[in-house]
């Protein structure tokens, strides 16, 4: 039993615990051997949950024990104290370098991408620089927002048609929206027409990696060479600087057309060389093969080709531009405006066809074989147009280019139909009586001339109104399907199946085109798309899309080289191409070029 506490004492009152309750600590107790306190005791805590399991409690130590390095007793009781402090200095130590990067890039604190979501472009904002090519808003702040072309340093180049068709649009609606964010009003009705105005919000690609706007490439990682540059050489291009500024032309559209393509890359030069850009050809996905098996390579300029991701759809005050059949419309009237802006000309017809004529001149050479033939042909027929006398003068050749398939007249009433051959051979009938009109002293009666044709359409030259006249070539012919013989067989007699005759039946038509070399039962679908995927085409297709262009381009430089008089349709690429081999001078001016498609003046795009 506790005895009673004696309260009679005039000394201080000291409540003693009894022994049983003694709130003294055993040292095999202490906090240092990890230790918890009594159960009992009057400053119970938590401490014995923090290090589990606890030791065993001993007996009270006599002699006390030896004091122990401080330094040491941490690193062997507490190892955890030693990987947490190491945790916090490293947390500390990326978020100070993490800070000093983003004080060093303010800039590139915000990069706003839009994310198009609906045919009319609704914008939804991303913090972060996209995986995939796409206009991006750029700043740290609304205030001081720009925007920029972001394509991933290892995509692939070119881009698709998809992604070409759609990014001037995008680029249009990010520079509007970018104004926006600065506060500024939208563009008015007539700064929407200068279409050369420079876009001052607009960054180029090198020089937001200079600012800090778009990541720059990685140290030790070298620019992607891919696409195929025709002409180019690595190897020995490898000293020489990249280009200040480019134009890049690739050769892959939805256009089946062998003369669109070649018509744009004539403009595209000639834009070029006006504002003192280098000029490249990309045939990597070309429809009709390599751009060597059909011409020569083009002038290669003394300047490497700069990185892709730099090489930019949109705007055409990129420093380096990359154009293709599908972009062509997007930015070829800003680059006419500023060539316009920067000659002081306004005529509009003179100065496309003198663009497209330099081109024309620095690009328009077959290869060497279709070169020479092209060359010996010119002459052999120039041979039987002299006269056996000096005071005779020769023979007037007339080139008819008659264009059938998918391109159909624009005068109204031939628009379901083709111009009827009567009519080709009237104007070319007016032509020679001209000619010899303008010789004095020579009687009419005995108007003589060679006339030439060419067309798509095999069956154009079996027409009885066309048996006087030549072949501009017979190197590539086109072959109809009477051309080509059937084997016969026993229509009562079980044979094996062979696919219909291969051969070109009223002319060049896209589908037939893109359908070049597949099956049957794949022939349904454009552009080479089955099954739901694009399908690549075969060697052999590539071969006979190759000897299609050409003999196209064959028929143009016989017709336009050996010619004194042109008649065509101007609703073809083909006679508009033969109306700037022939110059402004020469075709327009003295009526050596002649349309008999209504009475439309030559022009680029109808």
């Amino acid at each position: 039993m506790v005895p009673p506490l004696d309260l009679s004492s005039t000394q201080p009152k000291v409540m003693i615990a009894p022994p049983r309750l003694n709130l003294r600590r055993n040292a095999s107790y202490n906090n240092s051997d990890k230790a918890p306190l009594s159960s009992t005791s009057a400053r119970f805590n938590f401490n014995h949950l923090l290090f589990s399991p606890p030791p065993s409690p001993s007996l009270p130590v006599l002699v006390p024990r030896p004091r122990k390095n401080s330094h040491a007793k941490a690193l062997i009781a507490r190892p955890s104290r030693i990987l947490r402090y190491m945790l916090y200095f490293a947390t500390l130590s990326t978020t100070f370098f993490l800070a000093r990067l983003a004080f060093r890039n303010k800039e590139s604190i915000i990069a706003k991408w839009p994310h198009f979501t609906t045919d009319d472009f609704e914008m939804i904002s991303q913090d972060a620089i996209p995986d995939f090519p796409t206009p991006v808003v750029v700043s740290h702040s609304h205030s001081q927002s720009k925007w920029t072309v972001s394509i991933p340093h290892h995509h692939d180049f070119p881009l698709s048609i998809e992604e070409y068709a759609g990014m001037g649009s995008k680029c249009r609606e990010v520079s509007a929206h970018t104004r926006e964010l600065r506060g500024k009003a939208p563009l008015s009705d007539e700064d929407k027409l200068n279409y050369d105005a420079v876009d001052e919000y607009f960054v180029d690609v090198y020089e937001a990696e200079l600012n800090g706007l778009l990541p720059p490439v990685a140290h030790g990682n070298k620019a992607q060479k891919t696409g195929n540059f025709v002409g180019v050489d690595w190897e020995s291009m490898a000293g020489l600087p990249v280009c200040q500024s480019s134009v890049t032309y690739v050769l892959e559209s939805s256009d089946a057309g062998l003369g669109t393509a070649v018509m744009g890359m004539w403009m595209l030069y000639g834009l070029a060389k006006q504002d003192g850009r280098a000029f490249f050809v990309d045939d990597s996905r070309w429809a009709y093969g390599k751009y060597t098996d059909i011409f020569q390579a083009p002038p290669v300029p003394d300047c490497r080709p700069p990185p892709r991701h730099r090489m930019l759809p949109c705007p055409a005050q990129a420093r380096h531009l990359v154009v293709t059949g599908t972009t062509l419309n997007d930015v070829f009237p800003a680059l006419m405006a500023k060539y316009h802006r920067a000659a002081g000309t306004d005529n509009n017809l003179r100065d496309l066809m003198g663009l497209a004529r330099t081109g024309y001149q620095a690009l328009f050479r077959l290869n060497s074989d279709d070169q020479e033939y092209a060359r010996s042909r010119i002459e052999d027929l120039r041979k039987q147009a002299m006269a056996k006398d000096m005071a005779t003068p020769h023979m007037p050749i007339v080139g008819l280019h008659v264009r059938r398939g998918d391109s159909h007249p624009i005068e109204y009433q031939y628009h379901n139909t083709y111009v009827p051959s009567e009519v080709f051979l009237g104007k070319a009938q007016e032509l020679v009586d001209a000619y010899y009109s303008s010789a004095k002293g020579w009687p009419t009666s005995t108007n003589q001339s060679i006339t030439l044709i060419a067309s798509d359409d095999p069956d154009v030259y079996k027409q009885p109104e066309y048996a006087d006249a030549l072949y501009a070539q017979a190197r590539i012919r086109l072959s109809s399907k009477e051309a080509t013989k059937r084997e016969d067989v026993n229509p009562h007699v079980l044979h094996r199946f062979k696919d219909e005759t291969l051969g070109w039946e009223g002319g060049f038509f896209a589908p037939m085109f893109w359908n070049l070399g597949l099956d049957r039962k794949h022939n349904g679908y454009a552009n080479g798309a089955s099954m739901g995927r694009i399908e690549p085409p075969s060697e052999q297709t590539i071969q006979l899309r190759s000897y299609m262009g050409r003999a196209y381009m064959l028929d143009l430089a016989v017709l336009a080289g050996a010619s004194d008089r042109i008649v065509c349709t101007v609703s073809s690429m083909g006679c508009k191409m033969l109306g700037v081999m022939m110059g402004w001078e020469h075709g327009i001016e003295a009526g050596g070029w002649t349309n008999v498609d209504g009475s439309y003046p030559w022009a680029w795009m109808n």
